[in-house]
């Protein structure tokens, strides 16, 4: 079960979109830029188990860390460029492009620790007070987006 609760969820495909610029085209006149991406679909994995220490009443993270994978998909802006150099002979076309990139995330998670000890034998069993603790844990979040420009 920690082994499930430690893999990495599986990584889904993004929905390819096209941003149908057509209408902005006809109204105007002017040649558009074409958009084309990827919708990412974020898969939720296992939630981090929770581990009991010695000396600790509650378990660490109280509130589990939840791992979220996607994948941000390719990414393509492509608009023409007339007249690059001055003359129509070096019209082209200017575009931007991003690929596919796996993204991983976890949330944060709740530390949490009681305001009594374990029971103390030197005190007949009974609990001694302590400081309770309260903290979070980091979110974390993990890829590695690159972006291609392009003149052709």
């Amino acid at each position: 079960m920690a082994a499930a609760g430690a893999a990495s969820p599986a990584v889904a495909q993004s929905v390819p979109v096209g941003v149908p610029l057509d209408a902005v085209e006809t109204t105007l006149g002017l040649p558009v830029p074409h958009v084309a991406t990827g919708v990412p679909v974020p898969v939720v994995g296992a939630p981090e188990a929770p581990r009991h220490h010695t000396g600790d009443l509650l378990p660490t993270p109280l509130l589990p860390v939840v791992p979220i994978a996607t994948e941000l998909g390719d990414t393509r802006i492509a608009s023409p460029v007339p007249n690059l150099a001055g003359t129509p002979e070096t019209d082209g076309e200017g575009s931007l492009e991003s690929p596919a990139t796996t993204l991983q995330a976890r949330s944060p998670g709740a530390i949490v620790g009681a305001p009594l000890t374990m029971p103390d034998g030197a005190n007949y069993g009974i609990p001694n007070l302590t400081t309770p603790k309260l903290g979070l844990t980091t979110p974390e979040l993990i890829g590695a987006p690159a972006a291609l420009l392009g003149l052709s």
